[in-house]
């Protein structure tokens, strides 16, 4: 799904049109806070009502966006990801969200089948998916790197501040405008993942003082096989020829 220039108010005045519930322009300047501790908190309240409603159709829930990362600024509302069997199923979970308080406010079908819930008080956004959807952990990765990444979370914070104090007509305006940097660092995090996921590499020990009851040592590498005579050889000349150095191997 393609993103719109930031800048062009006209083309987001036409997406909001299609919001569940009509546009919702901004009443004023976007509020961005210092990390709360009190919002880890806050997000396990709202997902155990999550829970709660969903029962076994809560396929998985996460806390992902600002919120989420200790020592980023975000705006006051907590973001949460849901895994349901089929989000395109409305009637299989939207009246018992709603019922929860979760109201309906966004339908994506051509992007994941997205479906976005706010609460009456607009200070939880609930991200919507099926089970096992990439985008759920496009979110949990981005979110676990900018909490292990100092510098990288450093410059999201720079953006945010530097965006937030420009003036938009739509949410949406800056949320999209921070999508080059976000582009930036999941390459970044999605890089680190696939380091991670590499083979520990052989390292080969060059020799082992560990002897055995008769004072043999131990079978040695063969990559450190002159190394080790030249070592032994000296510590033999110290302790008086206790030490035997297996020559087969």
């Amino acid at each position: 799904m393609g993103v719109p220039d930031p800048n062009d108010v006209a083309a987001y005045d036409e997406l909001e049109k299609r919001l569940i519930g009509g546009p919702r322009p901004l009443s004023g300047p976007i509020e961005l806070r210092d990390y709360d501790p009190c919002w880890p908190n806050r997000y396990a309240e709202r997902a155990s009502r999550v829970r709660a409603a969903l029962g076994e159709r809560a396929v998985r829930i996460d806390h992902v966006g600002s919120t989420s990362v200790s020592g980023l600024v975000a705006k006051p509302i907590i973001d949460i990801v849901l895994e349901v069997p089929d989000s395109a199923d409305e009637a299989a979970y939207v009246g018992d969200l709603e019922a929860a308080g979760y109201l309906l406010r966004i339908r994506e079908p051509d992007w994941f089948e997205h479906r976005l819930f706010n609460t009456a008080g607009q200070d939880v956004n609930l991200h919507v998916f099926s089970a096992g959807c990439s985008e759920t952990e496009r979110m949990v990765r981005f979110r676990d790197w900018l909490r292990a990444n100092t510098l990288d979370r450093e410059l999201y914070v720079r953006t945010k501040r530097e965006l937030a104090a420009r003036d938009w007509k739509y949410m949406q305006q800056y949320a999209d405008a921070k999508t080059d940097v976000v582009e930036q660092i999941m390459t970044r995090a999605m890089a680190g993942r696939e380091r991670s996921q590499l083979p520990a590499p052989r390292i080969c020990v060059p020799w082992r003082w560990a002897l055995n009851a008769r004072g043999r040592q131990h079978r040695h590498c063969r990559c450190a096989r002159e190394l080790k005579l030249s070592l032994a050889r000296a510590f033999s000349a110290v302790v008086g020829g206790a030490l035997e150095v297996d020559r087969d191997r």
